[in-house]
């Protein structure tokens, strides 16, 4: 499955930038004040790597499709 979009989706939690995104693919993200995602990543070269990140992040505010 190819990755095409990524995103904070705050409309239930907000980041609390805890920095475990980054942790597990500071590539695709990186916690300044809160969760950006890096602009002009290939997402289909990390996809196992956004799916952990988003899967253990502690708001659930890391989207992808």
């Amino acid at each position: 499955m190819d990755i095409k979009k990524v995103w904070l989706d705050e409309s239930e939690d907000e980041c609390i930038s805890c920095g475990l995104c980054e942790t597990i693919a500071p590539m695709v993200f990186r916690v300044p004040d809160k969760m950006e995602v890096i602009e002009g990543v290939n997402f289909s070269e990390y996809v196992e790597e956004i799916k952990e990140a988003a899967e253990n992040c502690p708001t659930n505010v890391i989207k992808y499709e």
